[in-house]
């Protein structure tokens, strides 16, 4: 039977963590001169706007995995002009990785916290790790056991975030982010492709779903080992 107390955790971490995503996107859009999202109030961490443009996608599907399978499964996206796109295609690719950085970001705020709570002699390492048990309380107070989950749930959530959109598969950001190694010229021709067939998203998707687990077990088991050098986890 699914864990529904840890299925909300995690739903409640996956929708700040989308968020703050989608915000990204929309800032780097706005920095890079495309002013849709910025028009559409996505420059913000207030997820209501997020929510409204994509309620299936942030609210509605997640919901209702979490009480399927106890673990959030949803999408979200932020609006951009692709005509500006196709002329500019490097800040696009800027822009489409802004989303992913900022998932790097929240799992260093869990690394730091975790590292601090170690410090502090509140957290400790776990004997083994999985994706809700990156850390242990080290005080007997059942609030410590919460608060060690929640963290651990933040780091992996936005690792799993980062990895999974950093595949260069489309409709992935790392499918658009791949023009940053590309020239100008060379990027345009590139940008304009994934356009004109946007039906790849769909295979990209079915693909990238389906090699997940064998593409993040190693960066999650390597991530956590940076965490606790002394420790051999794998």
């Amino acid at each position: 039977m699914p864990d529904y107390a840890s299925g909300f955790v995690y739903y409640v971490i996956f929708l700040l963590s989308t968020t703050m995503h989608e915000a990204s996107h929309a800032l780097a859009a706005k920095l890079g001169g495309d002013l849709t999202a910025y028009h559409g109030g996505q420059v913000t961490l207030d997820p209501r706007p997020h929510v409204a443009r994509e309620p299936f996608g942030m609210v509605i599907l997640p919901l209702l995995s979490v009480l399927i399978s106890g673990w959030p499964f949803g999408f979200a996206s932020a609006p951009y002009d692709p005509e500006r796109a196709l002329r500019h295609p490097r800040r696009a690719a800027w822009m489409a990785l802004a989303g992913p950085a900022a998932n790097l970001v929240l799992v260093v705020v869990a690394v730091l916290l975790i590292r601090i709570g170690v410090l502090a002699g509140v957290f400790d390492s776990p004997s083994a790790v999985n994706f809700g048990h990156v850390v242990v309380s080290a005080q007997p107070a059942d609030a410590w056991r919460g608060v060690a989950f929640v963290v651990s749930a933040l780091f992996s959530m936005n690792l799993a975030l980062m990895a999974l959109n950093l595949i260069p598969l489309p409709p992935l950001d790392g499918s658009a982010g791949v023009a940053v190694l590309l020239s100008e010229p060379t990027a345009a021709r590139y940008v304009e492709w994934l356009h004109h067939n946007r039906v790849l998203g769909t295979v990209g998707m079915l693909v990238a779903w389906r090699a997940f687990d064998v593409i993040f077990d190693p960066i999650f088991i390597a991530a956590v080992n940076l965490i606790y050098p002394d420790a051999k986890y794998g």
